[in-house]
């Protein structure tokens, strides 16, 4: 890799990425914040001329319920567990607010907006790792995901897998659809994909926090292969929401600046990644603290050549050193090939 990356990606989901997790009346305010964040963060993207890709749940593209419901796939989900399926909810759901569910208008500025690249979140929330669910129901979920951006004038290339699950057959159907790149999970055992029983261990969750603080993972930075389609672009770290306490956030800034100044002196890739519901509340200080690493990512261009690429910017990046890498090669074994003869 000729340069070191910085990539963030976005998962853009509302209230559909937390109705097994979060009861509406703990975070309303912040699904609700989530769309002021979404605008100021496209703000601050624009002055530090950031590139990004916003993975987008499909059911965000539509107005209403009336919408929606006339437009679902002909194979749903039937996981085991049913309350990990978004169509469960449909009944509760069509009583509230659409602004916590849908989200056309802020869709269309991204679109709009310079250097952003619109990836999916697949289109339901699906889950590739819950028992229950099969390859036909999930290439319907991505079909129908990709149908409707399409009516945006979106080609999907990039994906982000909800609750960070995706398994091997899940990925070798993303050729067939068009992907070109994923996010993956740092390569250590506390960020391996799994089912959500697994993910509710108390001593996991416990380790994810303190390696938000210190390094106990290190740099989870890495040097992208493009060996195989879709590219994975795993992720590095988790932007968590300000803390009140001060002295927590300059853990987090500082494990984040550590990592990314590794990747940029040793031209790898650091990928930091959030919901825009993290910001949803106390959004002022969350752009505050976001504007504090995009300051540093400007350093770390002006002092190494540090570049900002979308998840799909990176895979055909990564694309592009590896076949230079090849060329050389051939180049090399010509040369080498030349050696021997004289040798001779």
């Amino acid at each position: 890799m000729y340069n070191g990356i910085f990539t963030i990606s976005l998962d853009f989901e509302l209230y559909w990425g937390v109705l097994d997790s979060k009861p509406l009346k703990v975070y309303k305010k912040n699904i609700l914040g989530a769309h002021e964040a979404v605008r100021e963060i496209l703000d601050l993207f624009e002055k530090y001329s950031i590139h990004a890709s916003w993975a987008i749940l499909g059911y965000l593209y539509f107005e209403n319920f009336e919408e929606l419901k006339e437009n679902l796939p002909p194979l749903i989900p039937t996981y085991e567990q049913k309350n990990f399926s978004s169509y469960e909810y449909f009944k509760e759901l069509e009583k509230l607010d659409k602004r916590l569910l849908f989200a056309k208008e802020e869709i269309l500025k991204i679109k709009n907006s310079k250097f952003q690249e619109i990836a999916s979140h697949t289109f339901s929330h699906y889950y590739c790792m819950e028992r229950g669910q099969n390859k036909d129901q999930f290439l319907n979920d991505i079909f129908y995901a990709k149908k409707k951006a399409k009516e945006f004038g979106i080609d999907l290339k990039s994906i982000v897998f909800p609750r960070d699950q995706y398994s091997k057959e899940c990925l070798s159907m993303l050729k067939k659809l068009g992907f070109l790149a994923y996010r993956g999970n740092p390569d250590h055992i506390i960020y391996k994909p799994s089912a959500q029983k697994s993910k509710q261990n108390i001593f996991r969750k416990a380790l994810l926090l303190l390696d938000s603080h210190f390094d106990l993972t290190g740099n989870n930075t890495v040097k992208v292969e493009a060996n195989d389609i879709p590219i994975n672009i795993p992720s590095s770290r988790f932007l968590r929401p300000v803390s009140k306490n001060r002295a927590v956030n300059f853990l987090r800034l500082r494990r984040i600046k550590k990592q990314m100044e590794y990747a940029a002196k040793n031209r790898r890739l650091f990928h930091l990644w959030w919901h825009p519901h993290n910001f949803g509340v106390d959004t002022k200080n969350n752009i505050k603290f976001l504007e504090e690493i995009l300051i540093f990512y400007k350093e770390m261009e002006a002092k190494y050549s540090m570049l900002s690429l979308s998840m799909k910017e990176a895979a055909l990046y990564a694309k592009e050193v590896n076949l230079q890498k090849v060329k050389n090669d051939a180049k090399d074994s010509w040369i080498l090939g030349l050696s021997k003869q004289k040798l001779l």
